[in-house]
């Protein structure tokens, strides 16, 4: 592989930014990521438990300074939590060093995704309307990835197979 950039996977919660990516890292034989998890284990609580207990603020402080410090390594398939990509200092770094790819699901997908988990903070707090809204406004924000796949009809993968043609023809 020609390539030592990170993948950096981003789109709403459900869109599969961990399924995807943790079977991708499987097949380019790449270490795997998922900030959120890291955030978990750093603070010894879950996301939920965060914003519950610290509030958000403090979450996306948090996100933001361990987000950085992983995308500073190479040969990294990341999978960036649903708001990340909205901190412009996140995103900057993403776009500049990284092949960063939108996840792209509709928003009944996304919601009948999002019913079945209970580890959502912002979801959960949200009507369903509030949640479409919050769905079309992180769109505009997740359209400056360097690539858009469309996972509606796609099989995990078929979405991993074009990631990487995208990926090693660029």
């Amino acid at each position: 592989m020609k390539s030592k950039k990170n993948l950096v996977l981003v789109g709403m919660m459900g869109s599969g930014k961990s399924t995807i990516g943790y079977l991708l890292s499987k097949k380019l034989k790449l270490k795997f990521l998922d900030i959120d998890n890291l955030i978990e284990k750093e603070m010894n609580m879950t996301i939920k438990e965060i914003f519950q207990e610290k509030g958000e603020k403090y979450f996306r402080n948090l996100e933001e300074k361990i987000t950085i410090k992983y995308l500073n390594l190479k040969n990294s398939v990341i999978s960036l939590g649903g708001g990340a990509f909205n901190n412009q200092i996140i995103r900057n770094e993403v776009i500049k060093n990284n092949f960063s790819f939108w996840l792209n699901c509709s928003n009944s997908v996304l919601i009948s995704r999002i019913k079945k988990n209970t580890k959502r903070p912002i979801a959960n707090k949200l009507n369903m309307i509030k949640f479409e809204e919050l769905m079309n406004k992180r769109s505009k924000i997740y359209s400056k990835a360097n690539f858009k796949i469309n996972c509606n009809k796609l099989s995990k993968n078929e979405i991993i197979t074009k990631i990487i043609e995208l990926y090693e023809n660029n």
